[in-house]
């Protein structure tokens, strides 16, 4: 049943959907949907994994083409957003101790929910810190999952280097002086969201005022600004995965997609990051902004033209940049 999922005229629950709570070591709960392959053949399970203040509702869409292409979908709320467990008692803060929690989550989703009821092969399809998380994750997840598709990681936030050196120590500080469930800047919830004009997401005003209105129907989905220790952890966990030792021990084949008008995350960060995978291939679709599956059909068609080629594959990924200029839609 999908009692847990809402839709509306805009933007309706995938077929063959089902949805429950699973409840995590710490007694936290996620939700999460599993939809079914629509499509023939049939071709495993990826597990779609969304980025910071994001809900299963957002992806009804991508659920809904992966379905198509034979694919069973599994996709959850992390800890402390949409519809699973908030972590501190203003539910509106973006809060998590350590990305550990996060990358212990996914484990979970996989040995009581993935492994027991999905076919393989398994693959991963994950956007923004979603696909930091699927990083971190990588060395537990190498012998359960066959590909990974990153879309515009969080490898780095625009700026300076000296910028977010600061950022990094005082946040660290505040944190250790008891200030980390404080947000990190002036960033509270808002249930209208922002208008569409200067938003640094996507293009496409249609995608744009579908994922809004999922947040003025259900505001309980929505999540404010994320809080001092958030970010602190989303650092040190960049730090992690950047480091030469972690990066050679990543064996999962890795599809690394950048967005080349990317003012959220670094663009340049994910480029260098990815040549430095022993077992990656980058694509860079020029012109796209943060979100490239909630973007224009122009370049979300581009991204579903690599995942085809990627997933399920057989062969070794070569590194690829997109070169062409991209229109304005």
């Amino acid at each position: 049943m999908a009692d847990l999922l809402f839709e509306t005229d805009t933007n309706q629950i995938p077929a063959a959907t089902r949805s429950g709570m699973l409840e995590m070591r710490d007694g936290r709960k996620l939700r999460y949907a599993v939809t079914q392959a629509a499509g023939r053949p049939l071709h495993g399970t990826v597990l779609l994994l969304h980025g910071r203040n994001e809900c299963i509702e957002k992806y009804f869409e991508t659920i809904a083409d992966l379905a198509g292409r034979g694919l069973t979908v599994v996709c959850f709320d992390w800890r402390g957003q949409g519809g699973s467990s908030r972590m501190i008692r203003d539910a509106m803060r973006g809060h998590v101790d350590r990305f550990d929690d996060y990358a212990s989550d996914l484990d979970q989703v996989f040995r009581d929910l993935v492994l027991p009821d999905c076919p393989p092969p398994f693959y991963i399809l994950a956007h923004s810190a979603g696909a930091l998380v699927s990083l971190l994750a990588a060395p537990v997840l190498a012998n359960r999952v066959r590909r990974m598709v990153l879309v515009a990681p969080l490898l780095g936030l625009p700026g300076s280097p000296f910028g977010i050196k600061c950022i990094r120590i005082a946040t660290r500080s505040l944190s250790l002086i008891g200030m980390g469930r404080r947000y990190a800047a002036n960033s509270r919830y808002q249930v209208g969201g922002r208008p569409f004009a200067g938003n640094p997401l996507t293009s496409d005003p249609a995608r744009y005022m579908r994922n809004i209105d999922i947040v003025r129907h259900q505001p309980q989905l929505g999540l404010g600004g994320p809080t001092v220790r958030w970010v602190s952890a989303a650092l040190h966990a960049i730090d992690r995965v950047q480091h030469p030792d972690f990066i050679a021990g990543i064996s999962i084949p890795t599809l690394i997609i950048a967005a080349g008008a990317d003012s959220v995350v670094s663009t340049p960060a994910i480029e260098r990051f990815a040549t430095q995978l022993r077992n990656g291939a980058l694509l860079t679709i020029d012109g796209a902004r943060h979100e490239i599956l909630q973007e224009a059909d122009f370049y979300r068609e581009q991204l579903l033209a690599a995942f085809d080629a990627f997933i399920p594959g057989s062969d070794e990924p070569e590194n690829t940049t997109a070169t062409e200029p991209a229109e304005s839609l």
